[in-house]
């Protein structure tokens, strides 16, 4: 069986998007690439349909990723958030006990981690660590580099 996925309902919703795009649109353009890319004649040297077939390829892949992903989702629902208790879909203020530092994170799915975004995974150290955890809770997180100590600050339900 495979392992449950974690996601907010709008990371739920932005794979269907994807899904819907890549099975009503993508899959077209690269089916008409691959018909002009024969009409060139002899495909053995033949760039463009090697390409076409690529991409075909990796459409393929990624659609068959996102429904195995959506079929093994647990969705949190908004509803079911609150800004009481650290949970997907909430935005939580940290404050670093090591280097005197305060920092916010988003926490979601490990398919909707964008750490350049501060959304981070709840699987990752740091998420696995203040996940379940309320206001005013001291959390250790083990990093490559060592334990990091933080107590959360504030807790909101994220907008979308």
């Amino acid at each position: 069986m495979a392992e449950q996925l974690m996601l907010t309902e709008e990371g739920f919703d932005k794979l269907e998007n994807e899904l819907d795009y890549l099975q009503n649109e993508k899959r077209r353009e690269v089916a008409k690439r691959i018909k002009v890319a024969r009409e060139f004649g002899d495909i053995s040297e033949n760039s463009e349909y090697d390409d076409a077939k690529n991409e075909q390829a990796f459409v393929e892949g990624r659609i068959k990723e996102i429904k195995n992903m959506l079929n093994n989702a647990h969705v949190v629902k908004d509803e079911d958030v609150t800004d009481t208790k650290v949970n997907l879909g909430t935005t939580v203020m940290l404050y670093n006990l090591d280097n005197d530092t305060k920092i916010s994170y988003t926490l979601v799915g490990s398919a909707e981690a964008d750490p350049l975004n501060h959304k981070i995974s709840n699987e990752s150290p740091i998420g696995k660590a203040i996940l379940g955890h309320v206001i005013g809770d001291q959390v250790t997180v083990e990093t490559p580099s060592g334990e990091a100590h933080y107590e959360i600050l504030s807790i909101k339900k994220s907008k979308h």
